[in-house]
């Protein structure tokens, strides 16, 4: 064999030696990166799946507690009185309380009687849905969901109903409830994450997607039996579910997969799909990961794999060249040791060249590997807020107070209208007219201690105005005053005789004061010779306004979460954390701050900070005195 022939035959060799290094390294690389990303993306879901619920979740007590309000209930017992606007109204202010799409009200025979819609052209007055499975749920006397797309609206929902029943009637609803909820926020959250998220119903439709694109297509080819099966129930309306172009490549594991897109703007792409079941929804959820780390993890280790082999073919070169010098060292003396010395500088500036390049892989691979560890830190920390949450609890405990209220003026004017028929029958008409004057002096009473509650649940208003701290202290102390009675509460009152007022909104301010002094309450419950303290301290441009207790106090290590949203101290079912987290909110929305403190004698205080107003501008006393009286 020539010279030449045998560099050709050295040459194959060692690229042949080459691609057996690369290819397994390759393998190697590619199968670890692809469980890193499978368990990443298995996090991403688990998360994903968590949130989706407790965004729906969160809204599934509205139906039944508005199918229990007793303007409702009065509007479906008398046809003839029906006064749909009130009931309009009504429905709207729960829609932006509860921050919903919308509520409606159907009838026995589903035609809609009231929605919060109704000042919309595509309101859903007059129409009828018997054709949806929630108001036939709902109509047997069951809870109902349902997803889809609105008939009217084209929005796709998910639907929450329940039966409205009359307190003299049991037999059968008097109509039902409806509450929709609207999936785009949650897919504007999903748009935010690094891969694909989709939602799949039993039928393979893609119902909810991170990609506009693949919304309401089909998963797979949909047959001519299964497309006319879903136009029948009118589900997805007449949307055409055209195939989304999904192909499967490769399986990993129960729940994952390769797979890619023959069409679409995902059109060639390769992405590992991770599953998980939604059985309380009968959805499933995937999530679409771009194999771009792999591919990173491949050519990584393939320089990686190659650097080494080529460090051990120089080595082996050089040890070759060594000996080929010495053999030639008595021929060439001087000149060949000249030559060995520029070579071996040579070949060691190459080897430090390559070493350094070994080392700085290897410091970026620590990087990413520090960079992933800190964001899966950070997906598991949002876990704690993606709970639900209800805001309407208190007004169920201060409608229970005033309700024992109105028992014994309700007794007394019985008492007295009975006398007063027997002295009319005596025909004894100054005493009658005593009684009934009584009567009079009973009635007003309730209406004031009604229009307490009803002041309590009514919208505020956009405008700052000049407030009175005292007043509003008033108005929360009349909705507890059952409650005071009842444990004995002593309040003091720490405050100058003249008027303090600040620039604020009236009924956040009272409704804020409303919730601290009902936790102060609740805190002191199993405190003996429990006191309220409630203060107020004008200075120059600011008024500190205060709420103390000489209850247990709040631990220290809660002190720095008190304020955030879903955090709570209270036991299970008795609050959501949102109480505290919402009057932080408002009272940053004014202008002002809320803090909190433990007291050094023992109990907590909390204490509001807002902008004081030294110009108020008074409301006329009969306006005042209109505006308790109507709520």
């Amino acid at each position: 064999m020539t010279r030449r022939g045998l560099r050709l035959a050295l040459a194959l060799l060692i690229l042949l030696g080459l691609a057996l290094v690369i290819w397994p390294a390759t393998q190697v690389a590619r199968e670890q990166a692809l469980d890193r990303l499978q368990e990443e993306a298995d996090n991403e879901l688990r998360l994903s799946v968590a949130g989706l619920r407790g965004h729906l979740s969160r809204h599934d007590y509205l139906p039944q507690l508005l199918a229990s309000r007793e303007p409702v209930q009065r509007f479906l017992s008398a046809p003839e009185e029906r006064r749909a606007q009130a009931i309009n109204v009504l429905l709207d202010g729960f829609r932006a309380i509860a921050e919903v799409s919308d509520v409606y009200l159907l009838d026995r025979h589903a035609d809609t009687l009231a929605a919060s819609n109704w000042h919309r052209p595509d309101t859903f007055i007059g129409q009828n849905y018997a054709f949806r499975r929630y108001y036939r749920d709902a109509i047997a006397g069951r809870e109902g969901r349902f997803y889809g797309l609105g008939v009217l609206s084209r929005e796709r929902g998910y639907y929450f109903s329940a039966p409205v029943w009359l307190p003299d009637d049991e037999t059968e609803p008097a109509g039902v409830m409806v509450v929709k909820v609207l999936l785009d926020a949650q897919e504007s959250a999903w748009a935010e994450q690094q891969a694909e998220l989709l939602v799949v119903d039993g039928q393979g439709i893609i119902f909810m997607a991170s990609r506009p694109e693949l919304r309401l297509a089909a998963l797979h080819p949909l047959s001519d039996a299964e497309r006319q099966r879903l136009l029948a129930t009118r589900r997805y309306a007449d949307e055409p579910l055209a195939p989304s172009g999904l192909r499967q490549l490769e399986r990993r594991g129960e729940h994952g997969d390769l797979v890619t897109f023959d069409r679409g703007p995902l059109d060639g792409q390769t992405f590992l799909r991770q599953a998980r079941p939604l059985a309380e929804l009968g959805w499933e959820m995937h999530i679409l990961k771009p194999l771009t780390p792999v591919q990173a993890a491949q050519w990584q280790a393939a320089l990686l794999a190659g650097g080494l082999y080529g460090i051990l073919v120089l080595g082996t070169g050089v040890g070759w060249q060594r000996q080929r010098l010495r053999r030639q060292r008595e021929h060439f003396a001087e000149r060949e040791r000249q030559t060995l010395a520029r070579a071996r500088d040579e070949l060691e500036r190459n080897v430090a060249r390559r070493t350094h390049d070994l080392v700085e892989t290897n410091r970026r691979l620590s990087d990413e590997i520090e960079e992933r560890r800190r964001a899966e830190e950070t997906l598991r920390q949002t876990q704690d807020e993606l709970i639900q949450a209800a805001k309407l609890a208190l007004l169920g405990q201060l409608a229970a107070g005033i309700n024992h209220e109105l028992n014994q003026p309700l007794a007394a004017v019985r008492s007295y209208a009975e006398n007063a028929r027997a002295f009319l029958a005596r025909q004894q008409a100054e005493r009658a007219d005593a009684n009934l004057a009584e009567i009079v002096e009973l009635t007003g009473r309730m209406a004031e201690i009604s229009a307490q509650l009803k002041q309590f649940s009514r919208k505020s208003g956009d405008q700052l105005t000049s407030v009175s701290v005292g007043d509003c202290f008033g108005y929360a102390l009349r909705l507890y005053r059952a409650r005071l009675d009842q444990d004995g509460v002593t309040v003091e009152r720490r405050w100058p005789e003249a008027p303090v007022w600040v620039r604020a909104d009236l009924v956040r301010l009272e409704q804020v004061l409303v919730n601290l002094i009902g936790n102060a309450l609740q805190a002191m419950a199993q405190t003996p010779s429990p006191r309220l303290i409630l203060g107020i301290d004008a200075q120059d441009d600011e008024v500190r306004i205060e709420v103390a207790d000489n209850g247990p106090g709040i631990p220290e290590t809660n002190l720095a979460r008190i304020f955030e949203p879903f955090f709570t101290t209270k036991s299970i079912g008795t609050g959501l954390g949102l109480g505290l987290s919402i009057s932080s909110r408002i009272i940053a929305d004014l202008g002002g701050r809320l803090q909190a403190e433990n007291l050094p004698e023992g109990g907590a205080r909390f204490t509001i900070r807002l902008p004081r107003d030294r110009s108020p501008e008074v409301p006329e006393p009969h306006a005042t005195q209109e505006r308790h009286s109507h709520g």
